[in-house]
């Protein structure tokens, strides 16, 4: 069984340690201690709380896809030249980043503090742990 220690959870759901101490002592989360004896939550656990706190914005363009990952955030940069440009969007606590040409961005009407989504259809993710193993 994977232990997070409290500061690691707090920082992976985005809140502070004191909220994740609160949570473990209102049951929300189980305390347990991790191999130093300092307080800490059981890895699997602290997942199917991420689980349910996570609430995305719901996607006001939804139509059919088949891809399931996406992510619904607030423009913050665009860089772009004549024919190419970046754009990144802040999708909650995590920053997507998408290269396209600098017509699709016009087309689309992109512009900073504009709400767009990213949809990410990849048969390549890469997975990586804290060990330095990755699995493709």
């Amino acid at each position: 069984m994977p232990t997070i220690r409290v500061s690691e959870a707090a920082r992976f759901l985005g809140v502070s340690d004191d909220t994740v101490r609160r949570w473990t002592e209102n049951g929300s989360l189980t305390p347990v201690k991790d191999d130093a004896g300092r307080l800490a939550v059981d890895g699997l656990e602290l997942a199917r709380h991420a689980q349910k706190l996570a609430q995305l914005p719901e996607d006001p363009h939804r139509s059919g896809s088949s891809a399931r990952n996406r992510f619904v955030g607030l423009v913050t940069g665009i860089t772009a030249d004549r024919v190419m440009a970046q754009v990144e969007l802040q999708c909650g606590p995590f920053r997507v980043v998408s290269l396209m040409s600098s017509e699709a961005v016009r087309d689309l009407g992109l512009e900073l503090g504009s709400v767009a989504t990213a949809v990410v259809k990849s048969t390549t993710v890469i997975i990586e742990t804290p060990h330095g193993k990755s699995i493709i």
